[in-house]
């Protein structure tokens, strides 16, 4: 009941000061979650950013390993061609004997 004995003007000057305050706390959260919402987007932009490097990464290492299988296979198939090469020139050799033998035998 105390409130009823200020006078009108009194009354009208508090009331504009509540509203004043009002207002002014309004702002300060606006500017506070402003403020979050902010903080928020670029730890989301950062995670993005991160999952994107570890994708690349990734690809890179995979390309790398692709890379890295085809030189084996390249080489393993040389190295297989020598050995029929080998295998080959030791059957000319067998069948150049075998008719050396023949001709030693007639």
């Amino acid at each position: 009941m105390k409130g009823l004995f200020y006078s009108p003007v009194r009354r009208k000057e508090r009331r504009k000061e509540r509203k004043k305050k009002r207002k002014k706390e309004r702002r300060k959260e606006k500017k506070e979650r402003k403020k979050k919402r902010k903080k928020e987007r670029r730890k989301e932009r950062k995670k993005e950013e991160k999952k994107e490097r570890k994708k690349k990464r990734k690809k890179e290492r995979r390309k790398e390993r692709k890379k890295e299988e085809k030189k084996e296979r390249r080489k393993e198939r040389k190295k297989e061609k020598g050995r029929k090469k080998e295998g080959k020139k030791e059957n000319k050799k067998g069948k150049k004997d075998r008719r050396k033998e023949r001709k030693k035998e007639r």
